[in-house]
């Protein structure tokens, strides 16, 4: 997953504050950037796709990507901002932020432009985001371009790891919006999950989380994979798994009573469903610790 592979590298971070009249006119960037609306109204025109910014959006502008920007009405407008490339390159610290449509860009320059992985991303991140929760998305913001902008020791690894959760919120946002119905009804999926954890002891059945969850079993199994990328009984029994190996692991527990207390009916049911689960059998595990 291209996630597994993102180091960041952070070009320009600020908190950028506009009285009166303000545009930036057509251009493409070599990098990516994340803009954030904190005061006042936008309108972006992203590849000929107009967009319209208000307080708590965002917008990604990728790589290559023609936009322009026009700040509406009168008044403040305000707009932290990041620019960013995913991976570090040998010439990450030499490239630029470029205000200048492709056409002016020289050749020696189009060597700058960064590879747009956003594709590949497991949700892509859409180039105009209505954000849910803007309140910890401005503070993520803020975090980071403060450490970019005061420099303290190390600040280029904490600007990495604060950029790496803001992201992966970003991620989340998306997904929520491209996927209403999980976001309404999380509640009882993740009341589910808990109930899943909390009762490996035993064999759970479908119909018993249903109506826990007070939702129709097929309904459940649905949502539950969309959600957490498997069925809640296919998560029911790694958990039992997790918490048979934990004890396998850390206790001298004959295997035959670890069968007992996870509720089998005796030590080749137990031994069965493990290697079912994990691959492999209870005992690899008690000859590993």
């Amino acid at each position: 997953m291209i996630l597994h592979q993102i180091s960041p590298y952070i070009r320009v971070a600020m908190d950028n504050i506009v009285e009166g009249e303000w545009v930036i006119h057509e251009r493409v960037l070599f990098d990516y950037e994340l803009l954030y609306i904190m005061e006042g109204k936008v309108i972006a025109i992203i590849e000929d796709t107009v967009y319209e910014g208000e307080r708590g959006d965002i917008f990604l502008f990728r790589p290559g990507q023609k936009h322009k920007i026009v700040k509406m009405e009168g008044g403040r407008f305000r707009q932290p901002h990041i620019h960013f490339d995913f991976f570090y390159n040998p010439d990450s610290d030499k490239v630029k932020v470029s205000f200048r449509p492709l056409e002016e860009i020289s050749s020696e320059e189009a060597k700058w432009f960064r590879d747009d992985i956003i594709d590949e991303m497991p949700v892509p991140l859409s180039s105009h985001l209505r954000l849910k929760n803007p309140i910890l998305i401005e503070k993520m913001m803020m975090d980071i371009i403060y450490e970019y902008e005061t420099k303290m020791p190390y600040y280029e690894f904490k600007v990495k790891g604060l950029f790496i959760q803001l992201w992966i919120q970003l991620l989340r946002e998306n997904y929520w919006s491209l996927n209403p119905h999980l976001e309404t009804n999380m509640h009882a999926l993740m009341q589910v999950k808990q109930y899943l954890m909390h009762n490996t002891n035993r064999k759970v059945s479908l119909e018993e989380i249903a109506k826990l969850s007070g939702i129709s079993k097929h309904y459940l199994v649905r949502l539950f994979q969309k959600a957490f990328g498997m069925s809640p009984i296919q998560f029911h029994q790694l958990m039992r798994v997790y918490a048979a190996r934990h004890m396998i692991q850390f206790t001298t527990d004959p295997l035959s009573i670890i069968a007992e207390k996870m509720g089998f009916s005796g030590i080749h049911a137990f031994s069965r469903f493990f290697k079912t689960v994990e691959g492999t059998s209870p005992s690899f595990y008690r000859r590993k610790s």
